[in-house]
Parts: C-alpha cells; sequence; structure tokens
C-alpha cells in the first residue's frame, strides 16, 4: 500500500518553518548583541587607557611631555595579542609623542572638557577601534588643550562577542530541542482523535453500514457526522437494491414458474395441438421475460453513480423519425395509429443516441399495451423536447409520480413489469432533462415530455 503525505509531518513541516525563521532571527539578534556588549567592554578599557594616558601629560620646557606608564597600554592588551597604538597631539595637529601617528576625528565634540570619541577606522590595513580624547591641562596658570590617541585591532573584541555568541547559541538551541520536542507531543496529542477515528473505521465489519459512535473534538466530529450521513446514505441505497432486488426476483419468479408449468402440462398431453398451444403461451412468456430482463438492465446501468457515458449532439428530428420507423410495424399489427411532428428547424442537444431511443421505444410501447389508438410523437425546440402523447386511460395526477417507481403498475389486470416509466426517468436524468407527465389532446389519454435544458447533468 502506498503511503501519501503525511497529516503530521504536513503540520510539522509549518510549524517548524515559522520556529525556523524566530530562530535565525534570535541568532542574528544574539550575533549581534554580543558584538555590541563586546564593543562596550573594550571601549570602557579604551576610555580607561586614554584616561591614564592623558592624566600623565604635563607642560615641561614650553612644551606638551608625556611619560607612559605601562599599565595604561597594557589594559588593553588581552590573551587576543592586539596591537595597540598611541600618540599625543597638540593643539595644533602635532604629534608629540606615540608609537604610530594615528589619524585624528573631525567630528566636533559634544563639550570642550575632556570628550572622548569612539570610531571604527582602517589604518594601514588594519581594522582598528579608535578612542579620541580631547582635553586640556589641569594646572590652574595654564590650561592648554590636546588629544591622546589610542587604538588597538579587533582580535580582542571578536574573541570576546564569538564566546557571548556561543553562549547564546547553546541555550537557544537547548531551547528549540525543547520546543521541537513538546512540538512533537502537541501534534501526537492534537491527531490521537484522528487516529482513534481512522481505527474505529479500520476495525468495523465491511457488511454494517451503522453510525459510527465516537466522542471527537469538534473539528473531527463534523467529519464523523459526514461519514455517518455518507453511512445514511448507503443504507437507503442497500434498502433500495434490497427491495429492487426482490421486487425483480419476484417479477421473474412469476414467467418462469408459468414457463415451468406450461412445459409440465404439454409433456403430459399427447395431441400435438396442446402442445402448439402450449409453445405459444411459452414463447410469448418467454417474451415478456426476455424484455423485462433488458429493463432490468437498463434500469441497473442507469442506476450506476460510476456510469458516465460520454454526451454527444443528436438531432431530436432524427430521433423522432428513427422511433416511429423502429416501432411502426408493431403498432400497426395492433391497430395502433403511430405518427411523428417535427420542427423546421434541426434541434440539437448533447445526448446518447441508444438511450434516448430507448425512452421512446418505452413510452410507445406502454401507450400501446395500455390501450392507445393514436399515438404522437412531438418535436419541440422552445426549449428543446421529446414528448410522446395518446389518447389511451392515462394516468390520474395524483398517481403519475407513484408510476416512476420500479414495478408499481397503475392497472393490475394488465400486462407489464412497471419499469417503463421508471426507466425513462432514469434516462431523462441522466441527460439533465426534465420529465413531465400531463394529460393528452383534449384533456384525455397523457403525454410525457421529455424537457431538455441543453446542459449536461
Amino acid at each position: 500500500m502506498t503511503r501519501g503525505d503525511s497529516l503530521s509531518r504536513r503540520l510539522l513541516a509549518w510549524l517548524l518553518l515559522p520556529l525556523l525563521v524566530l530562530g535565525s532571527l534570535m541568532l542574528l539578534q544574539a550575533w549581534f548583541e554580543a558584538r555590541r556588549t563586546a564593543d562596550r567592554a573594550f571601549d570602557r578599557l579604551l576610555e580607561a587607557a586614554s584616561l591614564a594616558i592623558a592624566e600623565q601629560v604635563q607642560w615641561q620646557d614650553d612644551r606638551l611631555w608625556l611619560d607612559l606608564p605601562p599599565a595604561a597600554l597594557e589594559m588593553l592588551a588581552t590573551d587576543a595579542e592586539e596591537r595597540v597604538f598611541y600618540s599625543l597631539v597638540d593643539r595644533r595637529g602635532r604629534m608629540i609623542t606615540g608609537n604610530a601617528e594615528l589619524p585624528g576625528d573631525d567630528r566636533e565634540a559634544v563639550s570642550d572638557d575632556d570628550t572622548l570619541l569612539y570610531r571604527d577606522i582602517a589604518w594601514q590595513g588594519l581594522s582598528l577601534r579608535q578612542g579620541v580624547r580631547r582635553t586640556r591641562l589641569e594646572e590652574w596658570q595654564l590650561r592648554e588643550p590636546f588629544e591622546v590617541r589610542v587604538a588597538h585591532s579587533r582580535e580582542g573584541r571578536d574573541a570576546l562577542a564569538a564566546e557571548l555568541w556561543r553562549a547564546n547559541l547553546a541555550m537557544i538551541l537547548a531551547m528549540a530541542a525543547l520546543a521541537i520536542v513538546a512540538l512533537l507531543l502537541a501534534i501526537r496529542t492534537a491527531l490521537a482523535p484522528l487516529t482513534r477515528l481512522r481505527r474505529a473505521i479500520r476495525s468495523r465489519d465491511p457488511r454494517t453500514l451503522a453510525p459510527l459512535e465516537l466522542r471527537l473534538p469538534r473539528e473531527l466530529a463534523e467529519l464523523r457526522d459526514t461519514v455517518n450521513e455518507l453511512l445514511a446514505r448507503m443504507r437507503r441505497v442497500r434498502a433500495n437494491q434490497e427491495r429492487f432486488i426482490g421486487d425483480a426476483s419476484h417479477q421473474l419468479r412469476t414467467p418462469l414458474a408459468g414457463l415451468s408449468a406450461r412445459a409440465e402440462l404439454a409433456l403430459r398431453q399427447d395431441d400435438p395441438a396442446r402442445w402448439r398451444e402450449a409453445l405459444v403461451a411459452m414463447q410469448a412468456t418467454s417474451s415478456r421475460t426476455a424484455r423485462l430482463a433488458m429493463q432490468l438492465l437498463s434500469l441497473t446501468r442507469l442506476a450506476n453513480p460510476e456510469y458516465r457515458p460520454e454526451l454527444t449532439p443528436l438531432s431530436l428530428n432524427a430521433l423522432a423519425r428513427e422511433a416511429v420507423r423502429e416501432h411502426w410495424s408493431a403498432c400497426h399489427r395492433a391497430g395502433v395509429d403511430l405518427g411523428v411532428e417535427t420542427v423546421a428547424a434541426d434541434v440539437e442537444i448533447p445526448g446518447i443516441d441508444w438511450q434516448l431511443a430507448e425512452a421512446l421505444g418505452n413510452l410507445i410501447d406502454n401507450a400501446r399495451r395500455y390501450g392507445a389508438r393514436h399515438v404522437t410523437i412531438r418535436v419541440g425546440d422552445r426549449p428543446p423536447s421529446l414528448a410522446v402523447e395518446d389518447d389511451g386511460p392515462g394516468i390520474p395526477p395524483a398517481r403519475r409520480l407513484l408510476m416512476l417507481r420500479p414495478f408499481h403498475r397503475d392497472r393490475d389486470d394488465l400486462e407489464g413489469s412497471g419499469l417503463g416509466l421508471a426507466i425513462v426517468d432514469g434516462i431523462a436524468r441522466t441527460h439533465g432533462a426534465r420529465l413531465v407527465m400531463s394529460a393528452g389532446p383534449g384533456g384525455a389519454g397523457l403525454r410525457v415530455t421529455l424537457v431538455f435544458s441543453g446542459d449536461t447533468p
């Protein structure tokens, strides 16, 4: 048995997709947050180093002088072995001392006293984080402005950012694992009623059509109710089939029993005339039985929901004329006047020729058997229609719908199977037509009309 797409897998995929997107955004945010945290930490070191250098600047011999303590730069050196640079610049922009001539910062300071500006620079092929402190000497006699420029490479910052991100990554992965486990449990719990429904259907006896009695959530309860409605329709179909089979068995059993009785009676006779009489009766009975069997096959085929014949364009005028040619001899022998009235313009509908021919044949045969002397086939064009009208005894209006039921006959003393109108009704439904029964010409007899819409059913 081939397995299609799994509902649980589809739910898991659609629920995991937003989780993956959210997890990716969380990882991205964790990375940027780790970078910001590392920058803030090292910027504080950069601030402390520049402040330590600025506190050692003095005025000596009419110029700025710096006695740099080793600790001022060592605080920026970590295990990542960053490269540290500094320079002391006077108010004219001249470098007083330092281990590198670092570029200045053109941005305006917020205030003139002890301002520190941070920025990322690319200098001589290196990516550096620079801090520029603009301050003055603290002596009361002289407040000479100067700049302390300090920069270091980003190895330590990157290492700290990576370490912080790895810690966040471990936490995010742990949360994702817990979320996936919770999601799997939630999906399994949510689909448990569906599993119970599947098992209940699979464990049922194929012969039973009893409704499902199972407590389910609202969404699955609607599915259960739909299945129960289907089972109810199947029960009605089976009941109709059983009734049809019983009626068909009864209808076939009577002529077959008559044939057996006639044959047994003929075997007891020695007179050839009696044999001939029995053979004639048996031939008539067998003809009626064969016709009944053909009608049963037609009705069974029309009642099959899987039967979907292809409809082709048909001319109603041609169908009516062909029906007259086919049944004229039988009607003439019975003393019935069979005629046809067509329209000037050809009327075409999508249909099945043999079914419509059988419908006309059943209507003509019914009219002939039930005592009509005049039968006319009429073709209409607005809307397209086929009608068979006769001057027979007709059917009372209150009993016309009952005549569409299989094996229902208006008169028990007349021969017939009670299937003719039921077959015509099934053919009308196959063609999307409406079957209308009304009184014949002058209010006598019966007119049966198939009114076509031109659309397939």
